[in-house]
């Protein structure tokens, strides 16, 4: 069983800048994909803003960072969570996302983290993942488990 914990970062339209600087800092790969990538019309403010962004290094540097949706500050207060045209979108500037290669370690995870906690976005199977999801524990700490296993078709 391989588990990894990485650091997620929130950012207002800064991620691509951040994650091209931890990637000169660190080196590594680096993977960014926009909302407009994801489906997002591409004549909206934010579809060029991050929507998954990571920077896995050879070290074991790896971090990962998006873009909270608006470039204004947001009617969205600094740690509430809401659904936007179907994702999940998050004020809060860091959450913990711990990946593994299945989905059922995942699962096992998850349903030791939900006991006492707001969920977010229930565990399921999504568009980048056959298993994801975001919940606040009962300590206030925000996770998000995923499958790192990329997803067929």
């Amino acid at each position: 069983m391989a588990i990894t914990t990485t650091t997620h970062l929130n950012f207002r339209g800064d991620a691509r800048r951040a994650l091209e600087f931890y990637q000169s800092v660190f080196g590594g790969d680096l993977t960014v994909v926009a909302y407009g990538d994801f489906g997002m019309p591409k004549e909206l403010p934010d579809a060029d803003k991050v929507v998954f962004g990571q920077l896995t290094a050879e070290n074991g540097f790896r971090i990962m960072a998006y873009d909270a949706p608006g470039q204004s500050p947001s009617p969205i207060a600094p740690t509430a969570t809401t659904r936007v045209d179907g994702m999940t979108v998050t004020g809060e500037r860091f959450f913990v996302a711990v990946g593994g290669d299945t989905a059922e370690e995942i699962e096992a995870l998850w349903d030791g983290l939900a006991d006492g906690a707001e969920i977010i976005e229930a565990y399921a199977p999504s568009q980048f993942s056959p298993g994801f999801g975001m919940l606040t524990d009962r300590f206030g700490v925000t996770w998000i488990l995923q499958v790192n296993a990329t997803r067929a078709g």
